[in-house]
C-alpha cells in the first residue's frame, strides 16, 4: 500500500512543487512543504485514503495549509514586509535543452518579478491569487483552505490581481528580451556608459541581495535611474565576461561562473525592447543551496 501511494504522490510532486513555490517564494521551503504534504498522506488511515475523491485536489489543498501556516509565522516574526533588496530563489535552465529533467524544472519557473510582488502580499491574498490565477483552484475550495466566505476570497484574490498587474509588466518575447540582455552584457564588458544608458529604461530598479552578511561594494543594495545602474554595472565590469545567458524564472537573465562557481544570478525584466529591472541574487549561502543545471555551469 505504501509504495502504490507513494507511487501517486511522485505523480503529483512537480504540481505540489510549482504550487508551493509561488506561494514561498524559497525553492527550499517549496520542497520541505511538499515533504510535509507527504507525511500527512502517508499518515492517513487507508479507509480514510479510500475515502478521498480526488487526491490531486486533496494534495493541492494540505500543501497549500502548509504553505498558508508558514507564510502567518513569517508576518508573525515581523518578517513583512519584506526587505527591498529581498530577491527570491530563481528557478534556472539553460535557454535551449532536451534535458527531460530541466524540462521537468522548468515547470517550476515564474518570473522574479512577479515573485517580488507576491512577497508583498498579505498571506491569504497569496493564497488566493496563486491558487486561483496560476492554477484555476475554484473559489469555494479556496475559501476553506483560507477560512474565508466565497465572496470574500474572491476579494482577495481580486485585490492581490490589481497589485500584481501594476507591478509586473509583460515580458516580451524570448528573442527581445535576449537581445536587450546581450546588449546589456556588451555595453558593460565594453565599459560603455552611453551604451548602457541606451538599454535601460530611465526609471530601472536594480535590486541586489548579496545576503545579510554581505559588506563592500557587493553588499545588498537598491539602486533607481539608469544613470546610477549603469554606474554600477561599470563598477563590476570586470565580472561582465563570467556572465552567460540562462532562463532565469522562464527569462532570459545572466548566471555569472568563475572557476566553476556561480557567483551570482541576475533576473531581467525588459519592457519596450528597454531593461525596466535587475535582480540579481548574490547571497552565497542561498546561491549554493539553488539547483543549478549543469549546462549552466559548466
Amino acid at each position: 500500500m505504501t509504495e502504490a501511494l507513494a507511487a501517486r504522490f511522485e505523480e503529483h510532486r512537480p504540481h505540489l512543487r510549482a504550487v508551493a513555490y509561488r506561494m514561498l517564494g524559497s525553492l527550499t521551503e517549496a520542497e520541505d512543504a511538499v515533504q510535509e504534504t507527504w507525511l500527512r498522506l502517508a499518515r492517513q488511515d487507508p479507509a480514510g485514503i479510500r475515502e478521498i475523491r480526488s487526491l490531486a485536489a486533496w494534495l493541492t489543498t494540505v500543501t497549500s495549509r502548509i504553505c498558508l501556516d508558514l507564510l502567518n509565522a513569517r508576518t508573525a516574526r515581523g518578517e513583512q514586509p519584506i526587505d527591498e533588496t529581498f530577491v527570491p530563489d530563481p528557478v534556472i535552465t539553460p535557454l535551449t535543452s532536451t534535458d527531460p529533467e530541466a524540462e521537468a524544472v522548468r515547470t517550476d519557473s515564474v518570473g522574479l518579478a512577479l515573485l517580488i510582488v507576491l512577497e508583498t502580499l498579505d498571506p491569504a491574498e497569496r493564497v488566493a491569487f496563486v491558487l486561483h490565477d496560476l492554477f484555476a483552484v475554484p473559489f469555494d475550495d479556496i475559501a476553506e483552505i483560507v477560512e474565508r466566505t466565497p465572496a470574500t476570497t474572491r476579494q482577495l484574490a481580486s485585490r492581490a490581481r490589481r497589485k500584481v498587474q501594476d507591478a509586473t509588466p509583460a515580458p516580451p518575447d524570448p528573442a527581445r528580451q535576449r537581445r536587450a540582455v546581450e546588449a546589456f552584457l556588451t555595453a558593460a564588458r565594453a565599459g560603455d556608459f552611453d551604451a548602457l544608458l541606451t538599454v535601460l529604461d530611465p526609471d530601472v530598479v536594480l535590486r541586489a541581495d548579496a545576503g545579510a552578511l554581505a559588506h563592500g561594494p557587493a553588499a545588498s543594495k537598491l539602486v533607481r535611474g539608469a544613470a546610477r545602474v549603469a554606474g554600477q554595472a561599470l563598477l563590476f565590469r570586470e565580472f561582465a565576461p563570467l556572465g552567460r545567458l540562462a532562463l532565469i524564472g522562464g527569462e532570459v537573465g545572466v548566471v555569472h561562473v568563475a572557476d566553476g562557481r556561480v557567483r551570482s544570478v541576475m533576473g531581467v525584466s525588459v519592457v519596450d525592447d528597454r531593461i525596466v529591472a535587475l535582480h540579481i541574487l548574490a547571497d552565497p549561502g542561498r546561491l549554493a543551496a539553488l539547483r543549478l543545471p549543469e549546462e549552466v555551469v559548466r
